[in-house]
């Protein structure tokens, strides 16, 4: 067993695709311990020894259910996909306020067909959206400082939903409207599946987390949040 993703971390998602069912999972759920979960929780210790200076009301947390690392299980209850697992690897240090995955955070994605590090908040619920859109109203300067900071503009791009519309309330001829009709703040920085199995991966990781610090700042203040 590695302490690190290695190339055998690759091929195990890549076999679960190909046999994304219960009997496959449990003959091999020795390979899934060893090759993923092991040495997600080992990346996710190692960057939580780096949080403290560098984010310090953001969490890393090892536990094997219901801490960083994602569960492998899908809900497929309202899906037409009914396979029962996840084919990657989902690691999210969320801010310490958050009890899921639509809190502030940053995110490590690795997978077979896509590898990328994210930051800020995915899906938030209505009150924090209309907080975050009005911030970026009110407050044009801050927005635009930390979505066009040097660094945070060159390493990630903004994805997500949004509406077609200016929301409710909003001016619409407001220069920030194309943001402002954002629904989800997320910035992603795609990377090279290579550098998942680098044993240096949490100083790499962290890496892309200061990168996105002014991103993460602007939420964190719109949402009247400790940084």
């Amino acid at each position: 067993m590695s302490l690190h993703f290695t190339s055998a971390t690759m091929a195990y998602l890549e076999e679960l695709a190909a046999n994304n069912n219960r009997n496959w999972f449990q003959e091999h759920k020795q390979r899934y311990e060893d090759d993923v979960r092991q040495p997600a929780l080992a990346l996710i210790e190692s960057v939580g020894e780096r949080l403290p200076d560098m984010a310090p009301h953001f969490t890393a947390d090892a536990r094997k259910m219901g801490g960083s690392l994602m569960r492998i299980y899908r809900d497929s209850r309202f899906s037409k996909d009914k396979t029962p697992y996840k084919t990657n690897i989902g690691i999210q240090f969320r801010h310490e306020a958050g009890k899921d995955v639509h809190a502030p955070g940053f995110y490590l994605h690795i997978s077979p067909s896509a590898c990328f590090i994210g930051a800020g908040i995915w899906h938030p619920e209505a009150d924090a959206l209309q907080k975050i859109r009005r911030f970026i109203a009110d407050e044009p300067q801050l927005w635009l400082a930390a979505r066009d900071d040097p660094a945070f503009s060159r390493w990630f791009y903004l994805d997500g939903d949004s509406l077609k519309n200016a929301p409710r309330g909003f001016d619409k001829a407001h220069p920030l409207l194309e943001d402002i009709r954002r629904k989800d703040f997320i910035a992603i920085s795609d990377i090279a599946p290579v550098l998942i199995e680098q044993a240096d991966l949490a100083d790499i990781a962290c890496d892309y987390f200061r990168a996105a610090t002014p991103l993460m700042q602007f939420l964190c203040r719109a949402l009247r949040l400790p940084f």
